[in-house]
C-alpha cells in the first residue's frame, strides 16, 4: 500500500492508523507563528463509527489504502440483517441494518448498492443518489401560493418526510436525492 505524506492527506481518504481504518472527514492545514506547518485531520473510523482529530506533520507518513468498490444487488432483510447478492459470482453476503444510516428507508427491493471493501471485509454501502418514491400524504395545495420556494411538507411511502413544492399532489410518483435527502423532480 502507497505511504503519503501528512500534507498530502485529503477529505475522503481512506488511511491505516493506530491499528484502524479511517476516513478523512475534514482536513485543515495549519501554519503556525512559530514550528513547522502540519496538517489537522478530522478522521472517522470505517469500522465502529467513532471520531478522532490528528495532527500530521509533512514529514509524517501515513498508509493510504485503496478500497475495492463492488455493485451488488439487494435481496432481503432477515432479522436486522441485509442480504446483498454480488451478480458476477452470486455469492450472497449479509450486513448489518445501520450501514447505511438514516438513508435505511430508501432501500427498495432488487435495488443495486455500491460496496466497499477492504481485502474482504464490507466496510461501507452507497445507494443510487436519486432514487423514486410516492408520496402517501401531504396537504393539498393552497390556491394563490406561487411564490417562488414555497414548499410544503409530505411523507413518502418509506415514512421519510421531505419537503416538496406545492403542484405536487399525494400519490405521485417523485425522485428523492439520497444524499441530501430532499425533493429532486417528478418522477
Amino acid at each position: 500500500m502507497p505511504k503519503i505524506n501528512g500534507n498530502e492527506i485529503r477529505p475522503g481518504n481512506v488511511l491505516e492508523h493506530n491499528d484502524g481504518l479511517w476516513v478523512a472527514v475534514k482536513v485543515g492545514h495549519v501554519k503556525p507563528g512559530k514550528g513547522g506547518a502540519f496538517a489537522q485531520v478530522e478522521m472517522k473510523n470505517l469500522r465502529n463509527g467513532s471520531k478522532l482529530n490528528e495532527r500530521f506533520r509533512a514529514a509524517d507518513k501515513v498508509e493510504r489504502v485503496r478500497l475495492e468498490q463492488k455493485d451488488q444487488q439487494f435481496l432481503y432483510e432477515n432479522d436486522g440483517m441485509l442480504v446483498f447478492m454480488d451478480t458476477e459470482t452470486y455469492e450472497q453476503i449479509e450486513l448489518p441494518a445501520d450501514i447505511l444510516g438514516e438513508r435505511r428507508p430508501f432501500l427498495q427491493d432488487g435495488m443495486m448498492v455500491t460496496m466497499e471493501y477492504y481485502e474482504a471485509e464490507a466496510l461501507s454501502a452507497t445507494l443510487p443518489q436519486k432514487v423514486t418514491c410516492t408520496i402517501s400524504e401531504t396537504e393539498p395545495a393552497v390556491k394563490g401560493q406561487t411564490a417562488a420556494n414555497s414548499f410544503k411538507p409530505a411523507v413518502l411511502d418509506n415514512g421519510v418526510r421531505v419537503m416538496i413544492p406545492p403542484f405536487v399532489d399525494q400519490g405521485e410518483a417523485i425522485v428523492v436525492n439520497t444524499e441530501t435527502m430532499e425533493y429532486s423532480e417528478r418522477a
